[in-house]
């Protein structure tokens, strides 16, 4: 099938699917809206049953010559993928898009983009280089080893916050197994995940799908018996929810729920590139990432130095639309911004205080924004230290000593990341090993790597994204027993009568 991108456009309501653009089979559409203008930026569908079953079914028919495909002409399709997104001209159309459905700023969205290449170079070799095991045999003359086996069609349920990235990880390795892939982008940035779309086009048609709608639409997916298996990246309550649904149905998940990610401000730290860093850590997207440090423990010796030059950097962020020069956009939703406000507001009631920011900014415009905030005072029964905030406040807890510290960052229901900024080694060692996450960062926040895993304890997620363990969750193993000369085991039915009296031959014998 020759493939026109041309014809894709936002005002059209649209799903990708063999490898083009075409018209959903149900009618019902939503408006796209810009975050910080409140303008209209286009159409997406919200598939219903008749576009998953078309979906599913083409998925499987692409997916049964794909399995066949060896690693070599696989990789060198995915290798295809990654030079398009190292060198195709629409990077720019695709980061204005994310721009104006989710208000990222510009250089963020472009910033995306721009280290996807890499996850699908990193997978083209991994699964060239690893296809299964040879086991020691247990057995003169028997062959036995293990192979690994895509699962079939994998469901890709993505996030708002790194539309693109995020999509990246987990197709890029399922493909790499072998799979087919079918993607529902979050309603927030369904327009970008589809214009996105073209940098599939060397792969077969029907091997890669996007699907946007609702959790209706999600939940059809991940209950239909032609998808094998699922990567969600949510909210704790709709992980549990896809969670169940898999468990139901045998099929392999991976979760990534969230967190409320703790920073913890040693007396040791180099207080100028730890404030740098929060800032970074604490306010990028908006404090819309995942891994966002949310709770703050200073150690009480340099607290009020670190406060001083936290809030000196914070100040100096410019609130605005990402289409412009502002760092921080809005957030996504008047929701989103709501539940921010509620949790500033429920702190101060309680005795925290605003050392900055705190408030919808006057002179911005009809958009979702607010200022940057800074809270100190806080205690660690505050809901703004228990729930995820997921917006651009930082709450910082006074405590003791760097043991406090570690105690009260451990003292959550969640459990993906966590950071520290120390120049003590015995500190830093101390963090790796005590710290109740899946990651730890220590003086360099928010740092991934292809080659090792994304993943959360807790209430955080299960299952991992990026390296080998991000491939292997979305294969198969399989055992392999071969006998090269068979012959007759002593130990096969019917046994011997000695097999069952021992004992009693054993005396026959001796008689």
């Amino acid at each position: 099938m020759h493939v026109n991108f041309s014809c894709f456009t936002p005002l059209r309501a649209q799903v990708y699917l063999d490898g083009g653009y075409v018209e959903p089979l149900t009618g019902q559409a939503k408006l796209a809206v810009n975050p910080a203008t409140l303008a209209s930026v286009g159409r997406y569908p919200v598939c219903a049953e008749a576009d998953v079953e078309r979906a599913v079914a083409s998925a499987n028919r692409a997916q049964k010559l794909w399995k066949q495909t060896d690693t070599a002409s696989r990789a060198a399709l995915l290798h295809a993928i990654a030079h398009a997104l190292e060198n195709a001209p629409i990077r720019s159309e695709v980061a204005k898009l994310i721009c104006r459905e989710m208000g990222k700023p510009y250089p963020d969205a472009y910033g995306e983009l721009s280290i996807c290449a890499s996850v699908f170079r990193y997978y083209a070799e991994m699964a060239r280089d690893d296809g299964g095991k040879v086991a020691g045999t247990n057995q003169a003359g028997s062959f036995q080893h293990m192979r690994y086996e895509p699962y079939g069609v994998s469901v890709h349920i993505l996030p708002f916050n790194y539309p693109i990235l995020l999509l990246c990880w987990t197709v890029a390795a399922s493909l790499a197994a072998g799979n087919a892939c079918i993607i529902k982008p979050a309603e927030a940035t369904a327009l970008c995940t589809l214009r996105f779309m073209e940098y599939f086009a060397a792969l077969p048609p029907g091997l890669v799908a996007c699907l946007p709608g609702d959790a209706h639409t999600a939940q059809l997916l991940i209950q239909s018996a032609g998808t094998h298996a699922v990567a969600f990246t949510g909210s704790v309550a709709a992980a549990r929810a896809v969670g169940v649904a898999c468990a139901e149905r045998m099929k392999p998940c991976v979760l990534e729920a969230g967190g409320s990610d703790p920073m913890i401000i040693s007396r040791h730290a180099p207080l100028e590139v730890a404030a740098a860093g929060c800032v970074n850590s604490a306010f990028l997207l908006s404090g819309q990432v995942c891994t966002s440090s949310e709770r703050f423990f200073v150690v009480d010796q340099i607290h009020d130095d670190f406060v001083a030059e936290f809030a000196r950097r914070t100040v100096q962020l410019r609130v605005g639309d990402g289409m412009g020069t502002a760092e921080i956009g809005p957030l996504v939703s008047q929701a989103a911004r709501d539940k921010v406000a509620r949790l500033v507001l429920e702190a101060v009631e309680q005795g925290a205080k605003i050392v900055c920011g705190g408030r919808i900014p006057p002179d911005c415009p009809p958009g979702w924004f607010y200022e940057p905030t800074i809270l100190t005072g806080v205690t660690p029964q505050m809901a703004i230290m228990r729930e995820e905030c997921f917006g651009p406040v930082a709450a910082i807890c006074r405590v003791a000593d760097f043991d406090e510290a570690l105690r009260l960052a451990n003292d959550s229901e969640f459990g993906l990341g966590a950071s520290v900024f120390t120049t003590d080694l015995a500190e830093a060692m101390e963090a790796a090993n005590r710290l109740e996450s899946g990651m730890v960062w220590i003086n360099n926040p928010l740092i991934d790597n292809d080659a090792l895993p994304f993943s959360g304890s807790k209430m955080s997620g299960l299952g991992c994204e990026l390296g080998r363990q991000g491939l292997d969750a979305f294969r198969r193993s399989k055992m392999v027993i071969l006998d090269h000369q068979p012959r007759i085991h002593d130990w096969w039915l019917p046994r011997p009568d000695a097999a069952f009296y021992p004992a009693q031959a054993a005396a026959t014998e001796e008689q």
